[in-house]
């Protein structure tokens, strides 16, 4: 059925061999769920998302992405998985091209050369991410947006059913994070689901139809406006932040910068 969930996570403990990080995660996703997770450095936020591709240890609880099982060592079906851009090793010598086609699908009858049906979904692909003219461009010579979308063209070329992000908005400017984010939503509107991790809770978190709150657990998930508040970003981030709303607009800010900025406004 189709309002069956894609991602269901039960009761999950999970982490590294000998590293536990994540503990009490449940989580549940239906087809065309759009969710952003947010909370500090060291939350783990990314290995929720490795989680999700079946790259921790489980120690407890169950979960399935896409129908699947999630086992160490095995990726999900459908699964598209955007990397942050300084985990990249950006001197590898690759064009923007080869890139790209590094993302297909790696069956039993993998070639490493493109088939026909590839270059078509390649030129598919570059063309609606407007890299068009960037195909034989090194990745190194890209800027930090361009970067960003081909990373997002990689993940796009396996036709995911699922998207996952990691800080796809960070160390862009303000014009590329928003051409990213219609990118995003026009994604989810055509039916994928989309998981991104963030740190920016007023300019993208807050525009999302879901927000998930991790702090080494799920602390709360639903609504920005039911889960964006003064009392659980405090729990997540464990400092005191307030949340002001102006024109409809939530923004978050911390309680003593706010304190201050009204101190010297009187």
């Amino acid at each position: 059925m189709e309002d069956s969930p894609i991602i269901a996570l039960t009761d999950v403990a999970c982490g590294y061999p000998g590293v536990a990080v994540l503990d009490d995660i449940s989580l549940t996703l239906t087809p065309g769920a759009y969710l952003g997770i947010v909370g500090p450095s060291g939350a783990g936020k990314t290995t929720l998302l490795r989680t999700l591709m079946g790259e921790t240890v489980i120690t407890r609880g169950q979960g399935t992405v896409n129908g699947t099982a999630l086992r160490r060592g095995a990726v999900p079906p459908q699964l598209g998985y955007v990397p942050q851009l300084e985990t990249v090793d950006w001197t590898f010598p690759v064009t923007v091209g080869q890139a790209v086609l590094m993302g297909r699908t790696q069956s039993p009858r993998w070639q490493p050369w493109a088939s026909a049906e590839e270059r078509s979904a390649l030129a598919a692909i570059l063309d609606r991410l407007g890299l068009s003219a960037l195909v034989q461009r090194h990745i190194h010579d890209l800027s930090g947006g361009q970067q960003q979308r081909v990373f997002l063209a990689r993940a796009l070329i396996r036709r995911p059913r699922i998207l996952l992000l990691d800080e796809p908005t960070s160390g862009i400017d303000v014009k590329t994070r928003q051409e990213v984010l219609a990118l995003l939503a026009e994604l989810n509107q055509e039916g994928m689901t989309i998981i991104l991790t963030t740190h920016d809770l007023t300019n993208v978190a807050a525009t999302l139809p879901q927000v998930a709150c991790v702090n080494r657990t799920l602390i709360a998930q639903g609504p920005p406006t039911t889960v964006l508040t003064s009392d659980i970003l405090s729990q997540t981030y464990q400092a005191p932040l307030t949340v002001l709303r102006h024109a409809g607009h939530l923004i978050v800010a911390e309680l003593d910068a706010v304190a201050a900025t009204l101190g010297g406004a009187a």
